[in-house]
C-alpha cells in the first residue's frame, strides 16, 4: 500500500510550512539490512569482496562498535524507531503480533490465541506493545519539521505504525514522491539477508568461494556448515549489490551528495549463537554513515554506539533536539552528546515458542552476561531457525554426544549465572572468564553496571508476559484512542485528544477518505471540511471526527 501527499492543496491550505533541502535540513537515507554480522572487507573481513559497501565506507565514516539493543529484530526495531530500550517500554518479547508491515487502522486485529505461552505457562495472545504515553516514533518530529518520511516496508515495531508516523510507507513508498525542494528522510529495508535466506536461497548459485570463508570456532568445520555459512556471504554479495543500485540512483538523481546515508544492520548474523544472541555476536553490527561530498571519508569511531541511536542522530543532523526521555543519543549533528555510551546492553526474553531472560553489558572489549533461567540450555529450540539445514545438524550431533570442543561449548544443557568474556583473546565468546580470580575486577564493574542500568531503565522482563499483557491492555482488550475534538484560538482550529500521549493525523478537503493523513503538530487554519483521527502507540486508532 502507498500514501501519498497532496502537496500543493497542503502548500495552499498552510501556507507556514516551507519546504526546502538545505544544509540545515539535508536529506536522509537509511539503507537498513537484516541479520549481518560485520562480516565485510571495512572490519576487516576479506572473505567476500562488497565494492559497493566498501566505497560507503571509503567515503564515509565506519563506526566499530555499534551494538543493537536485542539479538532479533522487532525488538530491535522498536528501539530504533522509539529511540528507548525495548525492556523499557514493553517490546522485549519476539513478537508480540503481526506488525512485519503497516496496516489500516480498521485492519488492526489480534488473536487471541496463537500457541505462545509466557514464563509461567500462561496464554499470550497477539497484542500491541504500549509505551509509556510520552514516548512517540521519532519521525514525527521529523514530519513535523517539514520532511517527507517513507518506509519501503518493514516496519516490525511490535506495534502497529502509527498513521502519523509516515507520509508513505508501502513496497512502493519513495522519496521521489515528495514536494519539490522538500527534504527527506527515507527508509529502503534489505530482506535478502534475512535468516529466512538462509534456506530459503540453499538451491540458487552459490556466489561465494566457500572454502575461502571463515567458520566460526563454535561451529565444527563441516561441510554443511561450510554450505550455510557460505549462503550467508552470498546473501551479502547479493546486498551488496542492491546497495551498489540504490547508489546509483542516488546519483542519477543528483541527490548522492546532497543526501546523508546510513547503513546499518538490525542485529547480528542469522545462524546459531548469532541471532538471538546477547553478546557480541548476537548485538554487534556494521554501522556507516557518508556524509555528502564525502566529508570524514575514511573515518573510523571506536566510541560504543547503540542503534536505539539512529533516531535521535537523524534528528540531531535535521537540526532538531532529540527530546530528554529518549535513551538513545546523537552521535553525530547539531546535539551530537557530549558523553557517549560506556557500555551496550542487550536483553534476550522469548523467542516466538522458546522462553529465556538473559541480559548483557558489553565495553567494547569484554563482554558479560547474566542469566536469568540457568537451568535452560544455551542453545534452546526453535522452529523457525531450526529450518537451516546446519542448525538441524549440529542438534542431532549433539543429541549423539558428538560435538567436542567449542562447538560442545555452546550447547550447554544449563548456563552459568554469569559469563565473561575477553573479546581481544576469544572473539567468539567461548572462554567463559567468569570465575578466574584475575578478572573479578573487571566482572563486578560490569555486574554492577548492568543492575544500576536495570534499576534505571525498570526493566520489564521480571514481569511475565500475560501479566504485562494485561497491564498494557486491561482486561486483555485493547484500549481505544479518544476521538478527536475540534475548537477554535486566535482564527485557527485546535484538535485534541482526551488520551494522554496521543497523537493527531488529519485530512482536509479532496484528501477525505484517502490513504494519506498529515500530521497534526499546531493550530491549523480553518477549513470547509476537515477529518482526524487520534492514535497512542499501542492504542486502536480512533473513529474518525469531522468537522465542517
Amino acid at each position: 500500500m502507498k500514501i501519498r501527499l497532496f502537496f500543493f492543496l497542503s502548500l495552499f491550505l498552510i501556507p507556514e510550512l516551507s519546504f526546502s533541502q538545505t544544509p540545515d535540513k539535508p536529506n536522509i537515507l537509511w539503507l537498513s539490512v537484516e541479520d549481518i554480522s560485520p562480516l565485510l572487507a571495512p572490519y576487516g573481513d576479506n572473505s567476500i569482496q562488497t565494492p559497493n559497501i566498501s566505497r560507503l565506507a571509503r567515503e564515509g565514516i565506519v563506526f566499530t562498535n555499534a551494538f543493537t539493543t536485542a539479538g532479533v529484530c522487532a525488538p530491535s526495531r522498536s528501539s530504533i524507531i522509539t529511540g528507548m530500550y525495548p525492556v523499557s517500554i514493553g517490546t522485549h518479547n519476539m513478537r508480540t503480533g503481526p506488525h512485519y508491515a503497516y496496516r489500516e487502522p480498521e485492519d488492526e486485529v489480534y488473536k487471541t490465541y496463537y500457541r505462545q505461552k509466557d514464563i509461567n505457562g500462561k496464554n499470550v495472545p497477539e497484542y500491541a506493545a504500549v509505551p509509556p504515553p510520552f514516548v512517540k516514533v521519532f519521525t514525527e518530529y521529523l514530519r513535523a519539521a517539514g520532511y517527507f518520511t517513507t518506509n519501503a516496508a518493514k516496519t516490525d515495531y511490535q506495534f502497529n505504525s502509527p498513521i502519523t508516523a509516515w507520509d508513505e510507507i508501502g513496497r512502493d513508498a519513495h522519496y521521489k514522491n515528495r514536494a519539490p525542494g522538500q527534504p527527506f528522510f527515507a527508509v529502503f529495508n534489505h530482506e535478502i539477508t534475512h535468516e529466512s535466506r538462509v534456506f530459503g536461497k540453499k538451491d540458487d548459485p552459490m556466489l561465494s568461494d566457500i572454502q575461502n570463508i571463515k567458520i566460526p570456532a563454535y561451529f565444527p568445520d563441516l561441510p554443511v556448515v561450510r554450505q550455510d555459512v557460505g549462503r550467508v556471504y552470498s546473501n551479502i554479495i547479493e546486498l551488496d549489490q542492491q546497495i551498489g543500485s540504490m547508489l546509483k540512483e542516488l546519483e542519477d538523481a543528483d541527490l548522492l551528495d546532497k543526501t546523508i546515508i546510513f547503513f546499518w544492520s538490525d542485529h547480528g548474523g542469522p545462524l546459531l549463537r548469532q541471532k538471538r544472541a546477547v553478546g557480541n555476536s548476537g548485538l554487534r553490527v556494521p554501522l556507516i554513515v557518508r556524509m555528502p561530498n564525502g566529508q570524514m571519508g575514511g573515518t573510523k569511531v571506536e566510541d560504543i554506539v547503540s542503534l536505539m541511536d539512529l533516531g535521535p542522530t537523524v534528528m540531531s543532523l535535521a537540526g532538531i533536539e532529540p527530546p530528554d526521555y529518549m535513551h538513545g543519543k546523537a552521535f553525530l549533528g547539531k546535539y551530537k552528546s557530549k558523553s557517549p555510551h560506556q557500555y551496550a546492553f542487550g536483553s534476550a526474553d522469548r523467542f516466538d515458542e522458546s522462553i529465556d531472560m538473559t541480559r548483557s553489558v558489553i565495553d567494547g572489549k569484554f563482554v558479560y552476561i547474566r542469566n536469568f533461567r540457568p537451568e535452560l540450555p544455551l542453545i534452546f529450540r526453535n522452529l523457525y531457525r531450526e529450518q537451516i539445514d546446519m542448525t538441524q545438524v549440529l542438534i542431532e550431533m549433539d543429541q549423539q554426544g558428538k560435538l567436542t570442543g567449542d562447538p560442545a561449548y555452546i550447547f550447554m544443557k544449563t548456563k552459568p549465572q554469569e559469563e565473561l568474556y575477553d573479546l581481544s583473546t576469544d572473539p567468539y565468546e567461548v572462554k567463559n572468564l567468569a570465575q578466574l580470580p584475575e578478572y573479578q575486577d573487571k566482572l563486578k564493574e560490569l555486574r554492577t553496571a548492568l543492575s544500576k542500568w536495570q534499576l534505571e531503565v525498570k526493566d520489564l522482563g521480571f514481569v511475565p508476559e500475560s501479566d504485562l499483557v494485561n497491564l498494557m491492555w486491561p482486561g486483555m482488550i485493547q484500549p481505544e484512542t479518544a476521538k478527536v475534538t475540534f475548537s477554535k484560538s486566535e482564527g485557527k482550529l485546535v484538535l485534541s485528544s482526551s488520551t494522554e500521549g496521543a497523537s493527531i493525523a488529519y485530512q482536509i478537503g479532496d484528501e477525505i477518505g484517502g490513504k494519506h493523513w498529515r500530521l497534526y503538530h499546531e493550530p491549523i487554519p480553518e477549513a470547509k471540511n476537515i477529518a482526524a483521527r487520534a492514535v497512542r502507540i499501542g492504542y486502536k486508532t480512533s473513529e474518525i471526527s469531522h468537522f465542517k
